[in-house]
């Protein structure tokens, strides 16, 4: 038997097709682009997005060969959800968190719940890169398409619904609404209420792992899947890639290097609101049951190819012809000894601690023979103290975090795993299967399956590392004292970034945010 794996991202979706050791039986990825048809909007073309789902699902189950699928689940990006109509038919595009339609919400539910509230109910600050506001402004500026929508659904939930499955929404993933109660594990009604929005247009919320329904027989024949596959809730993707990285318990944290650089710690004893918040932290449910994650994140995926399409264009496009990638032969570029080149990386809003919307990125100690990888290797330790400037702070509230496993594409580069070491100054585990979101997602449909007996068990047969990094002592003293000039770039340009921003722009209460998934 097998297990397909399935991840929905924000520029790309991949189907990887596991046996039951976790070897790699066939696997397809598809890239969509994110639409901006306006100033401050983003959003993905679901129509696009569900062709390219089904592409990929049929391209990987079209391989299993003598070894049926027994079950799928599917791991997806946060706060994005899909109008969909009683009969299954996409009715408009997916918002996503960096769009800022709905922001102008954001004053009139602060006045109806404190922002301390908010924390408590869902784990969350009040803040616009969630679902909430935005499905507020479809309800006013849409309102036939808010009418028509029988269910709004995460990517997460709306690929089994498409697929024949009920519309239902697994912990992990309701919880980027910011209309999830996280203590009761249900929909708030207070929030609902105050927002005025109709539960009856969102799916229930189940655990993780939970069995929703079989593949419909047209759409096993249409995907090359067995009849009556299980479809099994999945998880957020930053969860799906904690659990495919192994991290399962209490001082193991997943350091996910794709479109965004994200640490995931997993945690049982749940921190005092008060002590999350001030770091500016959120709580989410793991994707095994008991545990709990939060995110410290960056865009270090989307600078890389940035930097990539701006200063080796040339070299890109010439790899491309090839059949190969850029990437390894810029960071080979990169000194050995630190940068003399400091970046503030606010190319997008940022994440924790500060949780700023309309930042932009700051490049200072730039010379006539400053080379291009002094530039890169200068970028890439800002990302790197983006990251740290969270991360140092946890073990002020009980969470150690002693080792770092990392995955995703950005994971199979040594000398950028090396960087991050040093400047975390800890040890980074790296993995054999880098893509762990599908992974994590099929341990789970295996566990619910009866595959394996146990998550522990799954993450046990299939999980295997392939050797560990560790800091050098001397460069993890010179990026901690370096360090304090990073923090203190952001109080000396925040008042110039603000009064140029441009006018679409706002800019909400630091307040523990978005996955970035």
């Amino acid at each position: 038997m097998s297990i397909l794996g399935v991840d929905v991202g924000t520029t790309g979706c991949k189907a990887v097709l596991f046996d039951a050791e976790g070897g790699v039986i066939a696997s397809a990825y598809r890239e969509y682009a994110v639409q901006r048809p306006r100033d401050g909007w983003s959003e993905l073309d679901a129509h696009e997005v569900w062709h390219k789902v089904k592409e990929v699902i049929a391209a990987a189950a079209s391989k299993q060969g003598r070894d049926p699928i027994l079950a799928l689940a599917v791991a997806s990006l946060g706060e994005a959800m899909v109008p969909v109509s009683k009969d299954r038919r996409i009715l408009g595009p997916s918002l996503l968190s960096d769009d800022v339609r709905g922001a102008d919400y954001l004053e009139l539910l602060r006045a109806a719940i404190p922002e301390e509230e908010w924390y408590t109910i869902t784990g969350n600050v009040l803040g616009n890169h969630y679902s909430l506001t935005k499905l507020m402004w479809i309800r006013d500026r849409q309102p036939d398409l808010y009418r028509a929508t029988h269910k709004f659904l995460h990517w997460g939930s709306f690929v089994p619904y498409m697929l024949g499955g009920e519309a239902r929404v697994d912990y992990s993933l309701v919880n980027r609404s910011l209309l999830f109660d996280v203590n009761r594990e249900a929909w708030s009604e207070r929030i609902f209420a105050h927002a005025a929005l109709d539960p009856e247009k969102f799916a229930m919320p189940i655990p993780t792992g939970t069995v929703i329904g079989s593949v419909a027989p047209a759409m096993a024949h249409e995907l090359h899947l067995p009849p009556e596959t299980l479809l099994i809730a999945g998880a957020h993707d930053q969860c799906a890639n904690a659990l495919g990285a192994g991290v399962l318990a209490d001082g193991q944290a997943m350091l996910g290097m794709g479109t965004f650089h994200i640490i995931v710690p997993t945690f049982h004893t749940r921190p005092g609101p008060g002590l999350f918040r001030a770091r500016g932290l959120n709580l989410e449910h793991a994707a095994a049951p008991g545990q709990f994650v939060s995110f410290i994140y960056n865009p270090g995926g989307s600078i890389m190819q940035w930097f990539r399409n701006v200063c080796a264009r040339e070299a890109h496009e010439r790899a491309l012809v090839e059949g190969g990638e850029v990437y390894e032969q810029l960071l080979a570029e990169m000194p050995r000894d630190p940068s003399s080149v400091l970046c503030l990386p606010h190319f997008t809003g940022t994440g924790a601690p500060h949780f700023i919307a309309d930042s932009r990125a700051v490049i200072i100690g730039l010379r006539l023979e400053t080379h291009r990888g002094e530039l890169l290797k200068g970028i890439l330790e800002g990302i790197a103290f983006s990251l740290q400037e969270s991360l140092a702070g946890l073990p002020e509230i009980g969470i150690a975090i002693d080792e770092l496993r990392a995955v995703g594409g950005g994971s199979r580069s040594t000398l950028w795993l090396q960087l991050y070491a040093d400047i975390f100054n800890r040890p980074i585990r790296r993995l054999q299967q880098p893509e762990a979101g599908a992974l994590g997602v099929a341990i789970v449909a295996g566990h619910a399956a009866g595959v394996y007996a146990s998550l522990e068990e799954g993450v046990h047969t299939v999980v295997r590392p392939s050797g560990e990094l560790l800091p050098d002592p001397g460069r993890a003293q010179h990026y901690a004292e370096r360090l304090h000039a990073y923090k203190a770039l952001w109080p000396l340009v925040g008042d110039f970034i603000h009064t140029h921003a441009p006018s679409w722009t706002y800019r909400p209460a630091p307040a523990p945010g978005g996955s970035g998934g």
